[in-house]
């Protein structure tokens, strides 16, 4: 049955999840001398500006999706691989303090709505982070892994990124992504729990 309450919940838990997210890639690879995103305007806690249409369908309909990649360019860190795999990983990193902090409001907020949008953001921050260190691209888990190959798969890492979308819709459909994100999801759960 449609529960208007529990959509609008997910709606301010993705967009918090979102938000978190691509501000932190924004900001580490500032941090690390790329302002590519921040001259793109993407170093924001804004969602409007991070929405991926269907990866915000996703997100609604099975707490699994993305959001439009922020521009990074690795030329601008001192070590190409190593600014790569922090920004990579720093989207994650944030979904995981969102979802801590979400569980702290949860279990200090006597409002049942409160509660309501906060437990479901701390969800949607799991889900997200552990989605996204999917290796497969556009996602930040290809970030990190083609960074960590040598250079002489450069031509294998362009042929796969070309088709990251068609690979990343077949193991939508098939759940096959579930046999890396469940343990990745489990031990975000772990450390959350620790804060409730």
């Amino acid at each position: 049955m449609f529960n208007l309450s529990d959509l609008l919940a997910s709606l301010v838990g993705i967009a918090i999840a979102i938000s978190i997210h691509e501000f932190g890639h924004a900001y580490s690879a500032h941090l690390l001398g790329d302002d590519t995103a921040k001259y793109d305007g993407r170093m924001t806690l804004n969602p409007a500006k991070h929405v991926d249409p269907l990866g915000l369908i996703m997100l609604i309909v099975c707490h699994f999706g993305w959001a439009k990649p922020v521009p990074v360019n690795p030329n601008n860190f001192k070590n190409y691989r190593v600014g790569n795999i922090i920004v990579s990983l720093s989207g994650a990193l944030g979904n995981l303090i969102g979802a801590i902090v979400c569980a702290l409001i949860v279990k200090y907020s006597d409002m049942y709505a409160i509660q309501l949008i906060f437990d479901n953001a701390m969800w949607i921050n799991i889900g997200f982070g552990a989605f996204n260190l999917l290796p497969i691209p556009p996602l930040d888990g290809w970030g990190v892994i083609s960074s960590l190959l040598p250079y002489k798969y450069n031509e294998f890492i362009y042929k796969y990124e070309n088709i990251g979308y068609v690979v990343l819709l077949i193991a939508l459909f098939t759940k096959v992504y579930t046999i890396v994100t469940t343990p990745i999801m489990m031990a975000f759960y772990a450390i959350v729990s620790i804060f409730m």
